[in-house]
């Protein structure tokens, strides 16, 4: 029998007698194995080591969930109230054998909304969080979760990309040329389609030498570089104080004299700062943006742009957004679960218009706005 269901039934009693214990001193995982052994003395080394293992995850990580967000092929992990765990794992949703009851998920929401100063009950059903390895958390509890709690952890992403492998012909190489060029680019997609991992192999292209100021909702990327400087937005404390906004940071990160500014994810009136900084001497800035196509993506920048402003001409944010940004990258996620670059298009006029110089099939047209070298 495996190791793990001879342990099973063992593990439960163990975590029972440690919280029962007043001593909270000393090595957890020595004291483990010296109740697993009274409980169920047959217990060979494999089994013990098992318990061990459990019952340590169980009272300092995140219990069942830890073994799944070790895993670097899982890439969300989703608690859909008591029951069987899903899990996202090369692009397609799984159901495991896992179940947790509701008990389970509420001390997982609580370890990690606890530490981080925030609160989650009736009065506030809502959180958003991260792990330390950079992990984002979302936790929904009754009332809204009709059949809660809901728990959906997206992983933080570690690999890098090869950007010839997710491109069509010629892609990566305008990709490349642009950035070195300093043009202003903003990757688009869906969520999951894997924008902020190709954000990353983007900024992999910035030259040496150049300081960087990144500014994140939740910080994500992790830029292999000497001279970075990474901001993070903070939400409301319990008390509803002490929020700082992604908007804040953009305006902050212009005192900071960066060479190159990258927003994580533009989603709100932050978009018009980005802009501003993108057509005030900040060329080479990267950012991203939910949208289904590159015309949308302009699109919905002049909607974000409208909801952090008032009396600004719709033609007056066409112009910034035309003389600010160069290329808008669309990706998108396949059916069978990969993620690729299915369009690169230039900005093209006053009127924000867009223009394909390289399609999912790797076609190209000459790019009119940046250097030649810009077209496959």
């Amino acid at each position: 029998m495996p190791p793990d269901e001879r342990a099973g039934p063992v593990v439960a009693a163990v975590h029972r007698l440690l919280l029962a214990d007043d001593d909270r001193s000393g090595d957890l995982a020595a004291k483990a194995a010296v109740l697993a052994r009274a409980e169920a003395p047959l217990l060979d080394g494999a089994a013990v080591a098992d318990v061990v293992r459990r019952v340590t995850a169980e009272a300092r990580g995140l219990g069942v969930l830890d073994p799944l967000l070790a895993d670097p092929d899982v890439t969300e992990v989703m608690v859909n109230g008591p029951g069987p765990v899903w899990i996202e794992r090369h692009g397609r949703l799984q159901r495991l054998a896992v179940a947790v009851t509701r008990e389970t998920i509420e001390l997982l929401v609580e370890r990690v909304v606890g530490p981080l100063g925030l609160r989650i009950d009736r009065s506030s059903p809502l959180v958003d969080a991260r792990l330390p390895d950079g992990s984002r958390v979302n936790a929904v509890v009754p009332p809204l979760a009709v059949d809660g709690p809901y728990l959906t952890i997206r992983r933080f992403a570690v690999r890098a990309i090869d950007l010839d492998a997710v491109c069509p012909p010629g892609g990566a190489a305008v990709l490349r040329a642009a950035v070195v060029d300093r043009a202003n680019v903003v990757v688009a997609g869906g969520t999951g389609a894997g924008k902020t991992t190709l954000l990353n192999a983007l900024a992999a292209g910035i030259p040496a030498g150049e300081r960087v100021v990144t500014v994140e909702d939740a910080a994500e990327l992790r830029l292999e570089r000497d001279h970075v400087v990474r901001l993070e937005a903070r939400p409301a404390n319990a008390e509803g104080t002490g929020a700082v906004s992604v908007r804040d940071l953009v305006r902050n990160a212009l005192r900071m004299r960066p060479d190159r500014i990258i927003v994580g994810e533009v989603r709100g009136p932050e978009a018009l700062d980005m802009l501003q900084a993108m057509n005030t001497g900040h060329d080479g800035s990267l950012s991203t943006c939910h949208a289904n196509s590159p015309a949308d993506a302009l699109r919905r920048l002049e909607t974000m742009v409208l909801t952090g402003t008032v009396a600004l001409p719709l033609a007056a944010i066409r112009e910034q957004l035309s003389s600010a940004i160069d290329l808008v990258v669309q990706v998108a996620r396949r059916r069978d679960g990969t993620r690729r670059v299915v369009e690169i298009a230039e900005v093209t006029d006053d009127a924000a218009r867009t223009r394909t110089i390289v399609d999912e099939h790797g076609v190209a047209a000459p790019s009119t706005r940046g250097a030649r070298r810009w077209s496959a």
